[in-house]
């Protein structure tokens, strides 16, 4: 058996809670007032998508799979590493902890929640709890699970999997300043982006 086979099998069980629990969580939100206009939203959803289908959705079933002659996919699914079955299940508890991160975000958020870019009725600058922490705590959790799925799995498709993601998500808080800063007060916004890190705690870009 290969080294560190069931941290990678069980990399996926948070992530298929999470991707449950938070779809069921959807309907729990106030109403939209607005969004980012002009197609805006594109460029980061397209390395979205390419992202989680890198790093999620392509496997190959055995070894003799990996050696298929075809050039890309052989490329696609070339691994640098197998790491030890300890830091293996370290990585599965990392991204159990970036998604408790998540939800913690997303329970102190509350009906101000989306899964888009807006502004939801009653909007306002939330500064408390993981919001203290991060400007964009729900990210964060996403990425620090990304990022520890991608070591477990140490293949090429799941390397440019989370590099996708890590620029969509970047990209997306970008854009989600410039319309929040637009939305609820440049004064106010640039205060509180003076006080906290933007995705990385301790670092304030």
């Amino acid at each position: 058996m290969i080294a560190g086979w069931w941290p990678e099998a069980a990399i996926n069980i948070p992530w298929d809670v999470w991707i449950v629990t938070w779809i069921a969580a959807a309907l729990w939100k106030n109403r939209t007032l607005k969004r980012p206009g002009g197609g805006r939203e594109w460029t980061y959803r397209i390395l979205e998508v390419g992202g989680y289908i890198l790093l999620l959705f392509l496997f190959v079933s055995n070894e003799k799979a990996r050696i298929s002659g075809r050039p890309l996919m052989d490329f696609l699914f070339h691994r640098f590493w197998y790491l030890p079955a300890g830091a293996g299940w370290a990585m599965v508890l990392l991204a159990t902890a970036g998604f408790a991160f998540c939800w913690w975000a997303r329970l102190h958020l509350g009906r101000l929640w989306s899964g888009r870019i807006t502004r939801k009725e009653g909007h306002h600058i939330i500064d408390t709890g993981p919001y203290a922490v991060v400007r964009h705590p729900i990210y964060t959790g996403i990425l620090t699970a990304v990022i520890a799925t991608a070591l477990v799995k140490g293949a090429v498709h799941a390397l440019i999997g989370a590099a996708l993601l890590i620029v969509a998500y970047w990209m997306k808080a970008r854009l989600e300043e410039r319309f929040l800063r637009e939305e609820l007060g440049a004064a106010a916004y640039d205060d509180y982006s003076r006080r906290v890190p933007m995705l990385i705690p301790f670092l304030k870009f």
